[in-house]
């Protein structure tokens, strides 16, 4: 089966689950090609070795890629983000149909302009297309404070619809996620619930290390960890809310660690309300992240107090739990569900400073025994709920299913090693003629 992977983000881009799919596809036996833009999250910068222009190849872990030229840039202007998302869905659509081979299927990633050029492609061999929910719009554009206007949300939403019936395939990564686009009255066979994973083998538990930790003025104290992007979806005034309410305990401090919009905001707020016990750090490479994490006490998860994220379960969540330590999820719904059934951490409301503060003086005066039963229980779930290898197994079966509905030759069987079906995935059963198709799963 020939594949092409539709995405504006890719490595060396901080896209590992994207690259996860590609080069698992790959060894599966499939043939994939990559088209994508010019490397530049989160920085807004075009990344060092790579210069613009009309097209770029390359090859990455054995997978074929293909850049086309986009505006750069990552900051709070609306504008200015709205010209990165066009620009490359434009480029994508002109130049596309020219440089990419021909192709069985189409996988989309979000954001969703990337419709635009798989349309246009699709349309060129007349081959089916498949679109990753990773987001609900136009509920996440108002819930990061990208739109408010609701007639503009309105329209959004109109649009969306129409999008989601044009295609012949939507994966979505929660059970949230189906309700939602069923209630929307997307056709049942059209949704494919598979979760998104953690690579297990790169996350992995580490032991401390006593000379970071004195490096990074983390020695000695009781850390609780927030490793990611600091914007407005994530409400981390909520962290410094709780570490004033925290500041009796002088071992507790609050770890931020990443970039984002929002960042700097935070820490001169921290500064200027005098929180010593709320430290930030900068942006690390991916492998320097696991180590800083290996430090941490307790890692943490954190989203605002919106309907969206009830139903979403940030992939971060699955990275902290693989690296074998205990979660404090500030995220209703679906994550917690997740955290909480696995017994790997605690939840906390979100968006409400006492209830994250109670949490985190629960984890202090438990004995470290019972964190590290939950760390083991985090690590366990990942392994056995959450491996890559089983769930992009699901989304090549996903794929070879949607090409067989449109009746595709395939001029080669995959090899389907270890790659399997699971019951993370259900699958349909072409050969059942007495009952419908069923393709979403409500998970464990």
């Amino acid at each position: 089966m020939r594949v092409l992977l539709l995405t504006q983000w890719y490595p060396p881009e901080p896209q590992k689950v994207v690259a996860d799919i590609a080069v698992q596809l790959r060894e599966m036996g499939h043939e994939v090609t990559v088209l994508t833009g010019y490397p530049n999250f989160p920085s807004g910068k075009l990344y060092d070795g790579y210069r613009m222009r009309l097209v770029m190849r390359e090859e990455i872990e054995g997978v074929p890629v293909i850049r086309v030229p986009l505006f750069p840039d990552h900051s709070r202007s609306i504008l200015r983000r709205a010209l990165n998302l066009l620009s490359f869905a434009a480029m994508a659509t002109f130049i596309g149909p020219f440089v990419v081979p021909r192709v069985d299927v189409l996988y989309v990633i979000q954001p969703v302009t990337s419709l635009v050029p798989a349309v246009v492609i699709s349309r060129c061999g007349w081959v089916p297309v498949v679109f990753e929910v990773q987001d609900l719009w136009p509920e996440t554009l108002k819930a990061a404070g990208f739109v408010r206007n609701r007639a503009l949300l309105s329209i959004v939403g109109a649009a969306m619809k129409l999008v989601y019936r044009f295609v012949d395939g939507i994966r979505v990564i929660s059970p949230g996620f189906c309700e939602n686009l069923r209630s929307r009255g997307i056709p049942e066979a059209k949704l494919w619930m598979i979760p998104n994973w953690v690579d297990v083998e790169w996350y992995q538990p580490l032991p401390p290390d006593p000379e970071l930790a004195e490096s990074l003025g983390l020695s000695g104290k009781f850390n609780v960890m927030f490793a990611g992007t600091m914007g407005h979806a994530q409400d981390l005034g909520t962290v410094l809310d709780a570490a004033d309410r925290l500041r009796d305990i002088d071992k507790v401090q609050f770890v931020m660690v990443g970039g984002g919009t929002l960042r700097d905001a935070l820490k001169n707020e921290a500064q200027q309300r005098g929180l010593s016990n709320v430290r930030f750090l900068g942006t690390y490479p991916q492998n320097e992240i696991a180590r800083i994490q290996s430090i941490a006490d307790v890692l943490l998860v954190h989203l605002r107090d919106e309907a969206l994220f009830r139903i979403t379960i940030p992939h971060k969540t699955l990275g902290y739990m693989a690296c074998g330590k205990p979660v404090l999820i500030g995220v209703a719904g679906d994550a917690a569900d997740v955290v909480m059934g696995a017994g790997a951490g605690l939840s906390c409301r979100p968006s409400d400073p006492d209830s994250m503060a109670e949490a985190v003086r629960r984890f202090y005066r438990m004995p470290e025994s019972e964190r590290h039963a939950m760390g083991f229980r985090a690590r366990n779930a990942a392994v056995q709920q959450f491996s890559r290898q089983e769930l992009v197994g699901c989304i090549g079966e996903m794929l070879q299913v949607i090409v067989a509905r449109r009746g595709i030759h395939r001029t080669q069987s995959p090899r389907r090693g270890n790659a399997t079906a699971s019951d993370r995935c259900v699958l349909p059963d072409e050969t059942r003629e007495a009952e419908p198709v069923q393709t979403c799963h409500r998970g464990n």
